[in-house]
């Protein structure tokens, strides 16, 4: 399978850097593959799972909300947070939930409403990977 370099940066750090096969990334309007020689584009993402498929091996991580832009030669990805499994700490994203429901509860405006539901979003990708890579036994 044809491969391209995927470069994943966040404010903190350079995520992730290396020739992949695809990448499977959470968009505004549904998930998205990429693979080599896809048509160049540039698109916002939302938080949700990340794939990155490498060697024939896939692992998933945490990605927050940002935008990517795909080239010819390389992706390149610019996120908020991406997270591993392992670096998810599962009691402090349980609590973003609590907090981000209970916000929501309040629906105090407009404005307040779309800040708390993208926190819960956040909160519920981050245990979604943390469970599912737990469950998977990877």
């Amino acid at each position: 399978m044809n491969k391209f370099l995927l470069e994943i940066i966040t404010p903190e750090k350079s995520f992730y850097r290396g020739e992949v096969e695809s990448i499977n990334i959470p968009s505004i309007g549904g998930s998205c593959t990429i693979e080599a020689g896809h048509q160049p584009m540039v698109f916002a993402t939302e938080p949700g799972t990340l794939r990155i498929t490498a060697d024939g091996a896939s692992r998933e991580a945490f990605m927050s909300e940002g935008f990517i832009e795909v080239r010819p030669d390389e992706t390149l990805v610019f996120s908020q947070a991406v997270e591993w499994p392992e670096d998810i700490n599962e009691r402090r994203a349980a609590e973003a939930k609590e907090r981000a429901e209970e916000q929501l509860r309040r629906n105090r405006s407009a404005a307040e409403y779309r800040l708390n539901r993208l926190a819960l979003q956040r909160a519920f990708a981050r245990l979604r990977v943390k469970h599912h890579n737990y469950l998977s036994g990877n």
